[in-house]
């Protein structure tokens, strides 16, 4: 039997592949959108994964550093090893800082940490360059990203740091870049006020330039065999202050943060499916209409109705089909190019396809409809 679909794509190739061409980058674009969203979550968790500590102890009545500002003592971390089940903690700042290049800033967030305490905030097998930090003051580990070298100096502040070490993959939950300083340069950039605020402060009545033993938060791990939960308890009952958990600070960062972010490009998502299929449609109507002469000489001379919706369903399929082949392939090709990580699953992928599908049949109906209401007559009369 003789495949109409096929005979009449055969007809019109170009313009059938062109077209599909033109409906697979709209589907390209959501694959590119889930991807983003994919992307936010791993960025979210990179932190979390190579600090890889139990609890968070942060400031009383707060999400911590990462939703709203937290600041606790320095000396926490020592007081904290007297709850029983703590192994280690580690005190950290977190700010975001704009490092001075030469075409413009680069925007990071700068992790300060303690190089020669208990926790050491710089994941090794991230490590592409250089060494960690090794003294106190003045040495940075950048991100690859941020177009510095080895040996180069960056100033911040009133003072130069040398880069020593370089990793890659290293970012924050917003998808800005992490810097690695010590914990007592980091106080000095965030909390040291600069020397004309002193001086203004001191004139008016105020004393004192910023208490620099100030930390956002601090991390701590458990020994063996201790509930992560009961330990959590007492150090709020005892320390009044806001404590959570691995999987807590987890649902903040992927949940808390980017809630919002992640129901809008949900919604973009949505909406470019759903012109996606419109276009189809109107493809396959329009297609449909230039071959109503045709349509009204094969039911002229006898095709069933069924044989001919077949054509329109199979056409439409293998638009939406050719369309998600090109989309899928444009996604891949492009996702290198944006500056936040896109992450494309399969998956993800594969939902997109039958959601294709379903639309392509769905798209169909309008020229099938057309079809259907076609009348034999015109054959004779135009």
């Amino acid at each position: 039997m003789i495949n109409l679909a096929q005979k009449d794509i055969q007809h019109t190739l170009g313009k059938f592949i062109v077209t599909a061409m033109g409906v697979g980058m709209l589907l390209g674009i959501v694959l590119i959108m889930i991807g983003v969203y994919r992307g936010m979550m791993v960025d979210a968790e990179i932190l979390l994964q190579d600090l890889n500590a139990d609890l968070w102890i942060v400031q009383e009545n707060t999400l911590g550093p990462f939703a709203e500002a937290s600041r606790v003592h320095e000396d926490l971390k020592n007081t904290l090893r007297s709850i029983d089940g703590v192994d280690k903690t580690a005190a950290l700042t977190f700010q975001n800082l704009q490092l001075p290049a030469a075409t413009k800033p680069v925007r990071v967030v700068a992790v300060g940490f303690d190089p020669f305490g208990d926790i050491n905030a710089i994941n090794k097998k991230r490590l592409i360059a250089g060494h960690g930090l090794t003294k106190d003051h003045f040495q940075i580990v950048v991100s690859l990203k941020t177009g510095f070298k080895l040996g180069d100096t960056i100033t911040l502040g009133h003072d130069n740091y040398h880069v020593v070490g370089i990793t890659k993959g290293t970012v924050a939950s917003g998808g800005d870049l992490l810097v690695y300083v010590s914990l007592k340069d980091a106080q000095r950039l965030q909390f040291l006020y600069s020397n004309a605020r002193i001086r203004n402060d001191r004139a008016r009545g105020i004393s004192g330039g910023g208490d620099t033993k100030m930390v956002n938060a601090i991390i701590a791990t458990l020994k063996p065999g201790f509930d992560v939960d009961e330990v959590a308890k007492n150090i709020k009952r005892w320390k009044h202050l806001a404590v959570f958990t691995r999987a807590q600070e987890h649902t903040i960062l992927t949940k808390n943060l980017i809630e919002k972010a992640s129901k809008q490009i949900g919604m973009f998502t949505a909406i470019l499916v759903l012109v996606s299929t419109i276009i189809i449609a109107l493809i396959i109507y329009t297609m449909t209409l230039e071959k109503m002469k045709e349509i009204s000489i094969m039911k002229l001379i006898g095709i069933p109705n069924t044989l001919i919706i077949k054509m329109i369903v199979q056409e439409t399929l293998l638009l939406g089909v050719l369309a998600f082949i090109f989309g899928n392939g444009f996604s891949h090709l492009i996702a290198g190019n944006f500056p936040k990580r896109v992450v494309l699953e399969t998956p993800d992928a594969l939902a997109l396809f039958a959601v294709v599908i379903i639309a392509s049949i769905f798209a169909s109906f309008i020229g099938v409809r057309k079809v259907i209401h076609a009348d034999p007559a015109a054959a004779i009369g135009g």
